[in-house]
């Protein structure tokens, strides 16, 4: 956690994202913001962490052998854009119609006819979020290329919605359906955003982990790897989706407790034992997630590194305060201003402490995590149920999804869009 991610063969970069709310794009190489204007460069997500393979693992431990590209995309049931669709739905790429960047790219906002799928006038059709590769290094290639193989096929409410790619001479981009309250990040840190009340706060954390439970439940598991806040997007009415799968990763088949890969991942975020190791599991997800219910509890980031000492690291600073009902309040965001259920908090601090235990085996499923979210969320339910390790073991009461990781799935239904309607735009509050 936090400092212990620094290693000496440990190669991390910087993400920037403007002063809007982005579509986060996850990538290796170091972010160019010359051609950006400052006045959209005015903070950084949390850095990203990438270390070396782990290949003195046994080769039964290794992930199954991926598709080829063309595989991929004739059977990913998404639209296939032109170059110069996707150039005419955000009008040629305009400053103006910057969402955001990140180690992958630019975002832009565009208009697409709903029926045809085809570029409309801006204000017109549907709303999508375009995300543009930039042209340099591999890594960026292999993430796009992860998103149309995972969100080509896995369809769920919490999930992002992907509606297309363009893979045309050197440029490759993505479509998305808009998210119009931009991430959670943003509404949690970002200067002057009116600070989030306690129930919608606990709505976004069920909406995430009802997406982490579906991953982890599907019966080809996937493991998200980036859990943080920046990659929850937010809807109109604060419904949270997963977005950004380039660093997802299908789970351990048969026996397996884990596969061995390369570590990347977030400060402050990422699993000891996944860095430690190399060895992932979803329960290095759970407890990524954990990170993130400390942030909702306190408004504090994941690593800070303006404060000092122990301070820096979320996880770490909150810890000791995590199981004591008497001191929960010493942890709580004072945007709040005591606004929110004594018990509801300590329940919300009683669980955060047991993902972010550093015994993996000992982390809770994310069905369970999901599940005592929903209780605590609960008008009828006031006492709080305080985490019992044994439970975690239990049988998830999440139904398994049956959409299989080489399968394709139901087409995207192109008559029809479950987007809301937007008004304006949502990264300016």
């Amino acid at each position: 956690m936090g400092n212990c991610l620094v290693s000496p063969s440990s190669r991390v970069e910087n993400a920037h994202i403007t002063q809007h709310a982005s579509y986060p794009s996850k990538g290796t190489s170091k972010t160019n913001l010359s051609s950006v204007p400052s006045t959209l460069r005015t903070y950084s997500t949390p850095s990203t962490l990438t270390m070396p393979s782990y290949t003195e693992r046994t080769s039964n431990e290794s992930l199954p052998t991926p598709r080829t590209e063309g595989e991929i995309l004739s059977s990913s049931n998404l639209k296939a854009f032109t170059f110069n669709d996707l150039k005419n739905a955000t009008r040629n790429f305009r400053l103006d119609s910057l969402l955001g960047e990140g180690g992958f790219g630019y975002v832009y906002k565009g208009w697409i006819d709903e029926q045809s799928l085809t570029a409309s006038r801006p204000g017109a059709g549907m709303v999508v979020a375009v995300k543009k590769l930039k042209q340099e290094g591999f890594q960026g290639h292999k993430e796009w290329l992860t998103e149309v193989n995972y969100l080509g096929q896995l369809h769920h409410p919490n999930l992002v919605k992907l509606i297309g790619y363009c893979s045309e001479g050197d440029n490759r981009l993505l479509a998305y359906e808009f998210m119009s309250k931009g991430s959670l990040e943003n509404h949690l840190f970002r200067r002057g955003a009116q600070p989030l009340p306690w129930a919608t706060r606990i709505k976004v954390a069920i909406g995430a982990a009802r997406g982490l439970s579906f991953l982890h439940d599907a019966e080809s598991q996937v493991i998200y790897r980036d859990v943080k806040a920046s990659n929850i997007l937010l809807d109109s009415e604060f419904n949270a989706k997963l977005s950004d799968f380039g660093l997802a990763k299908a789970g351990p088949t048969g026996d397996r407790t884990h596969v061995s890969t390369q570590v990347m991942g977030t400060h402050g975020y990422a699993a000891p034992e996944y860095i430690a190791t190399g060895r992932l599991s979803a329960k290095a997800d759970v407890y990524s997630f954990g990170v993130v219910l400390l942030e909702l509890l306190s408004g504090r980031r994941a690593l800070d590194k303006t404060r000092v000492g122990i301070e820096q690291s979320l996880a770490d600073w909150a810890k000791p305060y995590l199981g004591d009902k008497r001191k929960i309040y010493r942890i709580m965001d004072s945007r709040l201003e005591g606004r929110y259920p004594k018990k509801g908090a300590q329940g919300v601090a009683t669980l955060a402490l047991q993902c972010i235990c550093r015994e993996a085996k000992l982390r809770p499923r994310m069905s369970a995590v999901l599940a005592m979210l929903e209780q605590l969320h609960d008008p009828k339910n006031t006492a709080v149920v305080q985490p019992q390790t044994d439970r975690w073991k239990a049988s998830s009461t999440i139904p398994r999804s049956p959409i299989k990781h080489h399968n394709s799935p139901r087409r995207l239904t192109t008559g029809r869009s479950s987007l809301p309607s937007y008004q304006r735009s949502p990264w300016v509050h």
